[in-house]
């Protein structure tokens, strides 16, 4: 180390004293330096002891990244060197590298892979460059509906097998989860845990209750808020009944973006429970056991806990007792919704565009739990409990000055009403483009006044509407994309942000199937070159889906 005199020859003292001096306290700032590095060289030393954990998730509407990233949290507590990412975020080949990878995938469509996990699937099921995972060691869980039973966690049971054949160890069986996943969740990650070397001896995971919300108010604690508005936004003669519902925030503490979805507590119609009460003979007031190891009258029960909608029209089996067929049901589940409002826009509320289900089967009607609780049974100023179920994949670009292609038929208007709205509030420069389709202009044109004035205003630069009905050739949203292909591959080429909402089963698909073509007809590319082009898109965060 080279002296540097800390005394300067100015000071008054002698030679002899400022030698003395400086020596003294160069002797003290190297001693300190030493304890200083040390000490950092030990911080380093812990901190590469640590043993490594990937998490990766694969994620449509928001539920598998936020449980990816919370158990990357658990998993830090723990003691792992924990880092959560998307599956779009890591190159197949790097896999190799990984020592304990763990993958949180949700299944969308008819068994499809998330869109950020598409690109990743592809690259680890190509025959003959797939890469060799010899020592890697994995577990998947995989989140899902039971209600499509033919493709349920299809997502999370092909990267399962996958990875298996590419040489990766499973440390934990795979769980395949329901709507209702985090008691499985639990115990899937407390498997994992067990299984990762010295995970027994580490530090107790965090539960839910140590890591509360900035509210306090989630899906296990939601917001009773108050019904303000609750109005058909389909003109008299429709087909349809879509509602305009909004709920007030106020008091709550709650925050939301646009792009985000909104989880709404639900009861089922007291009628149908009546019915299927009666149909097996139950006593109402016979005490039953509810999900969360409390007890209530059976109706009460069926009418706020358990999913009936399986029951209605099937031959009851009487041979069960009340309680037994209480825990044969499924817990009843918030639903989530699309948010349809800006908070710059109406602060202290949020917004939904709900369609109403109503329907006939077999000689017997069927109603929507959620939708008609929210049209019909729900009242002005009663409350209902929701919840913010942030959609961090599903935003508006960063760069307020890049154009904006939204596709949103039907009730998929919901979240660019949304995007409009925000993009007023926050004076943002770039073009926005709205495709919306229905069945009937005159009856079906959602939100018809507030989006007319927008493109009168010229906040809304280019709208082109597909009315199915309204001629004997049915014209949908895809057909007006492909009509516009050249001016649609010219706002894509300036850097523009495509966003899908709305039917995952069908109209997502065409919607995509019309992108490809407008790339290569427009775009003068290739097949091959397309799905390229629009790859690059979905990596980029440049085409996004809300999809259900």
């Amino acid at each position: 180390m080279t002296s540097i005199p800390i005394i300067p020859e100015s000071a008054p003292f002698t030679a002899e004293q400022r030698s003395w001096l400086n020596g003294f306290l160069a002797g003290v700032l190297s001693r300190g330096t030493a304890l200083t590095e040390g000490a950092a060289a030990s911080s380093v030393s812990a901190a590469a002891a640590k043993e490594p954990l990937l998490v990766l998730f694969g994620s449509q509407s928001g539920n598998a990244e936020s449980y990816a990233k919370k158990l990357a949290k658990e998993a830090a507590a723990k003691g792992f060197a924990a880092r959560a990412t998307g599956l779009d975020s890591v190159q197949a080949a790097d896999l190799s590298r990984e020592k304990n990878v763990l993958i949180v995938s949700s299944t969308w469509g008819e068994g499809d892979m998330p869109d950020n996990a598409q690109g990743f699937w592809d690259a680890i099921n190509q025959n003959g460059s797939s890469p060799k995972l010899d020592g890697v060691r994995y577990s998947v869980l995989a989140l899902g509906d039971k209600n499509y039973a033919d493709t349920f966690c299809l997502a999370g049971k092909k990267l399962d097998a996958r990875l298996e054949e590419l040489g990766a160890q499973r440390v934990a069986e795979r769980v395949d989860c329901d709507v209702d996943f985090d008691a499985p969740a639990k115990k899937w990650s407390t498997a994992v845990f067990t299984a990762l070397n010295g995970a027994s001896a580490l530090q107790p995971a965090l539960s839910d209750k140590s890591a509360p919300s900035d509210t306090g108010y989630s899906k296990s604690c939601p917001f009773p808020a108050k019904l303000i508005s609750n109005y058909s936004l389909n003109a008299k003669g429709s087909a349809k009944d879509t509602r305009h519902i909004a709920f007030s925030l106020e008091g709550s503490g709650l925050n939301y973006e646009a792009g985000d979805a909104l989880g709404v507590t639900v009861r089922n119609c007291p009628e149908i429970v009546d019915i299927v009460i009666r149909s097996f003979g139950f006593d109402p007031s016979a005490v039953v056991p509810l999900p969360d190891e409390t007890t209530a009258p059976l109706r009460d029960a069926l009418i706020s806990h358990y999913g009936v909608r399986e029951w209605i029209g099937k031959a009851p089996d009487k041979s069960l007792s009340p309680a037994a067929f209480v825990e044969s049901l499924r817990k009843l589940q918030p639903r989530l919704y699309s948010i349809a409002s800006s908070p710059k826009a109406h602060p202290g509320e949020v917004h939904l565009t709900v369609g109403v289900v109503r329907y006939e089967k077999d000689g017997v009607a069927h109603k929507g739990v959620a939708s008609t609780f929210l049209a019909d049974r729900l009242a002005l100023g009663d409350t209902t409990g929701v919840f913010i179920h942030t959609s961090p994949h599903f935003r508006l670009p960063a760069d307020n000055s890049l154009p904006v292609i939204m596709v949103g038929p039907g009730t998929g208007i919901a979240p660019f009403r949304a995007f409009l709205e925000e993009r007023g509030a926050t004076g943002a420069t770039g073009k926005n483009w709205l495709f919306f389709g229905d069945q009937r202009r005159a009856t079906d044109f959602l939100y018809h006044d507030q989006i007319i004035s927008w493109l009168e205003k010229g906040h809304l630069t280019r709208l082109d509407t597909a009315f199915s009905r309204d001629q004997s050739d049915k014209v949908y949203v895809q057909n007006r994309m492909i009509s516009a292909a050249s001016e649609l591959w010219q706002w894509l080429e300036e850097g523009g942000h495509f966003y899908v909402c709305g039917d995952a089963s069908r109209m997502a698909k065409d919607v995509d199937t019309a992108l490809h073509q407008v790339i290569q007809t427009a775009g003068g590319k290739s097949a091959d070159e397309a799905a390229a082009y629009v790859a690059d898109m979905k990596k980029t965060k440049r085409y996004l889906r809300d999809v259900y």
